[in-house]
């Protein structure tokens, strides 16, 4: 995948076209995120995240999206407001996407492909299975939250678990070999 991430369409939350390549050469954690689902306090953690290692080079990605219960209902601008006034996040928002089913985004399709399989979705998919959730296929996206670290090459390198929270230790050792490279 390397350079072909960098050359797919994608459109900031304030409407702009745009593209991953302003990214270019920074670690990229991209995540599915969503304002109304049990997982929606990880945005403080992102934004920490965000916070600690952007200085050397890491850009965390928000890609609202609606897949999973109705958890992100709002237009653009109402998720803008909600992330900004309820968690202060700073780090680049999307315009809202499909990242599973038949509208999944180019984006996510390539993400997936590249990666099929999250690392410890085990307890994830069994919580959401006792809701009486049906869960996807192992290569699709599992939740809200789920993260894909991209190295500075744009190769995904690594795929984690929704309820893997921002301040997990294997995450953390991911996105610091992805920054050390």
């Amino acid at each position: 995948m390397t350079d072909a991430i960098y050359d797919i369409p994608v459109k900031r939350i304030d409407g702009q076209a745009a593209t991953l390549r302003d990214y270019r050469g920074k670690v990229l954690l991209v995540v599915n995120v969503a304002s109304k689902c049990g997982l929606t306090p990880q945005y403080k953690g992102l934004e920490e995240l965000y916070r600690a290692k952007r200085d050397q080079g890491l850009e965390i990605l928000g890609f609202p999206a609606n897949n999973f219960r109705e958890q992100e209902p709002g237009s653009d601008d109402e998720i803008a407001t909600f992330c900004s006034t309820t968690y202060d996040v700073d780090f680049p928002l999307f315009s809202k996407i499909d990242v599973v089913g038949p509208n999944q985004h180019p984006l996510y399709a390539a993400l997936t492909s590249a990666q099929p399989q999250a690392e410890r979705t085990e307890t994830m998919r069994k919580r959401l299975e006792g809701f009486g959730i049906k869960t996807g296929g192992p290569g699709d996206v599992l939740w809200n939250f789920e993260k894909f670290v991209i190295d500075r090459n744009g190769r995904v390198v690594g795929r984690f678990s929704p309820d893997v929270p921002p301040d997990d230790a294997e995450l953390n050792a991911a996105l610091d070999k992805a920054l050390a490279g």
